[in-house]
Order: C-alpha cells, then structure tokens, then sequence
C-alpha cells in the first residue's frame, strides 16, 4: 500500500484510546446522566490484558441522547447518525466512540446502569458496566453470523470470579451461541457446571470431572 493512502495511527494506540475514553467519560459526568463504560475498554478497566484496536463503547440512556451528544458537539467532537437506531457514533482524534442504547438488542436502562462499579481508567474514576451484565451482553451478542470466541475466552477466564453465572445463563438461555460457549468453558473448568451437571455426566456413562 502506498505510504501516503495508508492509514496512519498514533505510536501507542491504546493510549490514544484511552484519551479519547478519559475525554468522553468526563462530558458524560458533566452531564449528570448516568452511563457506564462498555465493550474492550471495560473488559481493560478490570484489568484484563486486551489490545485496544477500534473505539471506545459508552452505554447511555436513549432518553438522555440528545443531551449528550449536544455537549459533546460543545467540545468538538464529530457525531455521525448511523443507520441503526440503537447508537449514536462520534469522532475524536481519529477515534471513534460509540454511545449505545441497546446491548444485543436490550435497552440501557437506569437499572442495569446503576449496577455499574466505578472504577479507574488510566487514572480517572468513571462507572463500568457490571461483570455479568459485560458477559451477558458479550454472550447475547453471538449469532450464526458472528461467532467467535477466541476473543471471550480470556475476558471469561479473567471475570470468571466476579460473575454471576447463573444469571448469565437465565439471561441467554434462548441463545444457542451463548449456551454453546457456557458448554465450552464447563469443558475448559473455567467455570462450574450448571446444577446438576455432574449427575447428568454419570447418567450419560460420562467420566464426571
């Protein structure tokens, strides 16, 4: 590729994302709605080792949209309407951020909202979405047309413990992706087995672990 049409990108990308994360979560404070960090940036704040590569996801109330993105205008950032109607999308810098209103096709609402944990990203305290509402949301996003879970593995393997997996699967029960992928990290001893699952092993002639 040419080096003049190629794209350029800052030497430290997940710093610039970082930045851009600060800048955002700073409007969104100011603007006394609630909102919690989501996607590859939370999944960072806890302290899972993941590259940061595309955006900065921010879950807001769709009520609240028209506020936010007001004030985020105000500090000259670029906000694009997207065709689908369950996210707002800004530029910064070269950075995109998303402001979703919908996680796999369920609303943000003040309560998952306010089961946030407030914690530091590079150095400034701002609200991140909940573990098991992260895996849920991670999990009912899964379908025949995406479907990959080598990125999920480490995100489970290093949430496992702040999970509520039970909930996750009552969550996501009609999800034959997510409930394939629960399967898998039964197998892998990530987790434990649902209720019940080791008497259904000795039941089918499996060696129960």
């Amino acid at each position: 590729m040419d080096g003049q049409t190629a794209q350029v990108l800052p030497p430290d990308h997940t710093q610039a994302i970082l930045e851009v994360t600060k800048e955002v979560a700073g409007v969104l404070k100011s603007s006394g709605c609630p909102f919690a960090l989501v996607g590859s940036v939370a999944v960072y704040a806890y302290g899972i080792p993941v590259g940061l590569q595309h955006d900065a996801d921010f879950a807001v109330r769709r009520e609240d949209a028209e506020k936010v993105t007001g004030l985020l205008r105000e500090r000259g950032l670029d906000i694009v309407d997207p065709p689908e109607d369950w996210l707002v999308k800004a530029r910064k810098d070269g950075e995109q951020i998303d402001l979703i209103f919908a996680l796999a096709g369920r609303p943000v609402t003040t309560e998952l909202l306010d089961r946030a944990t407030t914690l530091p990203v590079d150095s400034v305290h701002m609200p991140v979405l909940d573990p098991t509402d992260l895996m849920i949301g991670r999990l009912a996003a899964l379908s025949e047309h995406h479907c990959d879970y080598g990125p999920l593995l480490p995100v489970a393997r290093g949430l496992r413990e702040r999970v509520d997996w039970d909930q996750v699967r009552r969550d996501t029960a009609d999800r034959p992706m997510a409930a394939a992928f629960l399967y898998l990290l039964e197998l892998l001893d990530v987790i434990p087995p649902r209720d019940g699952g080791q008497q259904a092993d000795e039941g089918s002639g499996r060696p129960a672990r």
